[in-house]
């Protein structure tokens, strides 16, 4: 288990009762010295001191996450997270609301985007519950949930040979979210190519994932 900034070692306590190693990840010095004396006993616990966007999540082998994560990096801890692949077993985090919402929600929605179709891709996210905030001290001015992250390749039955490619051409559906497919992608690939598509006349926070693999897939063939 592999927990991301543990702070004083409060869920620390709880993963050490059920992983049979917790390796914590925790930037700021005194936090972590302060965790070595707590759990000073405890043999199965490895303080690494360190930044966790410079930290190879991949190192340890196949890892279960978990982490109060703090907002400003949950984006890029995110996209480590789904980096991961199979070496992922789960994840659990606790994120702000606004974020789990992006994370999970379905097509159609307002807080449906990129992110979303980033995470659909390469795993299966479900919103476990909320925390409001006088669970903290001291509250914070936000709303926080718990998410769980389990990996669930997509790509290869979906008939996407390169995620990255993928995600940048969703990434170009979604530039002007007001606008339609065909104003997005018309100076990419042609005006008059794009509007003979199904999907031209409606906006990427419509569009299912099956239906952007589907649309990336007349751009960009199997075969190339």
């Amino acid at each position: 288990m592999l927990e991301i900034g543990p702070g004083r070692g409060a869920l620390t306590a709880h993963l050490l009762q059920h992983a049979e190693k917790v390796i914590a990840i925790e930037l700021d010095s005194w936090l972590a010295a302060y965790l070595r004396r707590k759990f000073a006993a405890e043999p199965r616990l490895e303080i690494v001191e360190r930044d966790v966007l410079e930290t190879d999540l991949a190192a340890w082998g196949p890892i279960a996450l978990a982490g109060n994560l703090p907002y400003y990096i949950s984006s890029p801890v995110l996209e480590k997270t789904l980096a991961l692949g199979s070496i992922l077993k789960r994840a659990v985090f606790l994120l702000q609301k606004e974020v789990a919402v992006r994370l999970t929600a379905a097509p159609g929605t307002r807080n449906y985007g990129l992110l979303t179709v980033r995470a659909a891709l390469a795993a299966r996210v479900t919103l476990l519950g909320e925390v409001q905030p006088s669970a903290f001290h001291p509250p914070p001015k936000v709303n926080s949930a718990v998410v769980r992250i389990e990996p669930h390749d997509r790509a290869t039955e979906l008939g996407i040979h390169d995620s990255s490619g993928f995600l940048d051409f969703v990434a170009h559906c979604f530039r002007h979210k007001r606008k339609t497919i065909r104003n997005n992608l018309a100076g990419l690939y042609g005006g008059q190519a794009i509007e003979e598509w199904p999907e031209a006349s409606r906006r990427a926070e419509q569009l299912s994932l099956a239906e952007f693999a589907a649309m990336y897939r007349r751009v960009v063939p199997a075969s190339a």
